[in-house]
């Protein structure tokens, strides 16, 4: 059973998490705007939610852009709650009471996550809001941008850079020296803090667990191309977090106390070489009792020889028969298809549109169809068929997981 600890959220106050948090308060400090960009899963929104709450007031306020919401009323709404305000009365009549919230909840600094989804009418109404506190109030606002982006790419300069004089005075009210601004991400020695810390957090379940040696190989294989497609030569924390995570799972489920070279080199391998991989769950699905320390790929759909030995050997242990008591038992049993009912789910048969179907014992065909809740099948002798395992040849009766083979 996966232990608790391994589904515990925790945040590691990584280099990447000071740096941006001393961006954010940076800004707060000197009430100055700024576009804050770092790669997808680096942190940006785990730093800011433990950055709001150990200030723990409405001095800083955080909210998400809207998704697929164009309009002003959407951002709106989300300051309004995130004051702790009932979202009551007609829009019209709420909005010119914001900016008198915040001056009197003594707001000073908003942080916009995933601010790439601003549209055109969020950053108006940031604007109008903003310039509202200036004249009505005399209570400037911080204000960070904060959106993901790879490279050299800055969202939503396109937007700011456009000649209306709308935009120009938006962008006027950026930071002077700094507004735009790049988070970087991990160095392979922030990366080995960041293992140093995690043997800490993890010490009671591995006694032994030394990551910090793995330092190398981790950084050069989060820095692969695939990882880092930009060549920053930097880490993320979300690839370091499930690289690290995954391979000490997988070694917790074995019962080893550390982790080895080669569970690592498996995880790795998962994340990369497996990522675009369809799995196909079937049957009961994964169990949460008791889950694999390895993944197994789905393959062809009857597998390899050694994968269908082994199904079988599992099977006969479990049963306590041999392949022979099974091939007697079979010749005795009915064939799948006899008499009324017949194991198929009526709504699985349905949607599958299958107009024939053929018995896997005898291989007739014939129409079957659902009456009274159960599908009907004239009685008949089971088809014997040769089956190979270990290179021996047995006669058993055919049996499917449907009990039925369709075609149409």
């Amino acid at each position: 059973m996966t232990h608790p600890l391994f589904r515990k959220d925790f945040f590691v106050e990584t280099a990447f998490a000071k740096r941006f948090q001393a961006m954010l308060r940076y800004s707060w400090h000197k009430r100055s705007w700024h576009v804050i960009v770092a790669d997808p899963g680096s942190g940006k929104t785990v730093s800011i939610r433990d950055m709001a709450q150990r200030v723990g007031s409405p001095a800083m306020l955080a909210v998400t852009a809207p998704k697929n919401i164009e309009d002003e009323q959407a951002l709106g709404d989300q300051l309004f709650a995130a004051l702790g305000l009932k979202l009551t009365g007609h829009w019209r009549t709420r909005k010119p009471k914001l900016m008198g919230h915040l001056h009197h909840s003594g707001t000073e600094f908003l942080v916009v996550d995933d601010a790439h989804d601003l549209s055109f009418e969020h950053l108006m109404f940031i604007k109008e809001l903003t310039d509202q506190g200036r004249l009505q109030y005399g209570h400037p606002l911080g204000l960070c941008l904060v959106a993901a982006g790879r490279g050299n790419t800055i969202p939503l300069k396109e937007t700011l850079d456009q000649p209306d004089p709308t935009w120009l005075q938006f962008r006027r009210r950026f930071d002077k020296l700094e507004p735009f601004c790049r988070i970087a991400g991990h160095t392979s020695e922030e990366v080995r803090e960041i293992l140093e810390t995690l043997e800490t957090i993890f010490q009671p379940l591995f006694p032994q667990l030394n990551l910090r040696k793995w330092t190398s190989f981790i950084y050069a294989s989060l820095t692969q191309p695939f990882f880092d497609p930009t060549k920053s030569g930097r880490v993320t924390m979300d690839y370091l977090m499930k690289l690290v995570t995954t391979a000490l799972e997988w070694a917790y489920a074995d019962g080893d106390t550390e982790v080895r070279a080669e569970t690592l080199e498996r995880a790795v391998e998962l994340l990369v070489l497996r990522r675009n991989t369809l799995w196909i769950i079937d049957g009961a699905g994964p169990s949460i009792e008791d889950p694999p320390s390895q993944s197994t790929e789905q393959g062809n759909e009857n597998g390899t020889e050694s994968e269908q030995e082994a199904v079988q050997t599992n099977a006969q242990a479990e049963t306590g028969e041999t392949v022979e008591e099974q091939a007697q038992t079979s010749k005795t049993a009915n064939c799948t298809f006899s008499g009324e009912l017949v194991p198929i789910d009526l709504k699985r048969f349905t949607d599958s549109g299958i107009n024939l179907v053929e018995c896997p014992d005898c291989g007739r065909t014939r129409s079957l169809s659902p009456s009274k809740g159960v599908l009907r099948f004239k009685p008949h002798e089971p088809r014997k068929i040769q089956t190979e395992v270990k290179g021996k040849r047995w006669s058993t009766t055919g049996k499917t997981d449907w009990g039925v083979v369709g075609r149409k």
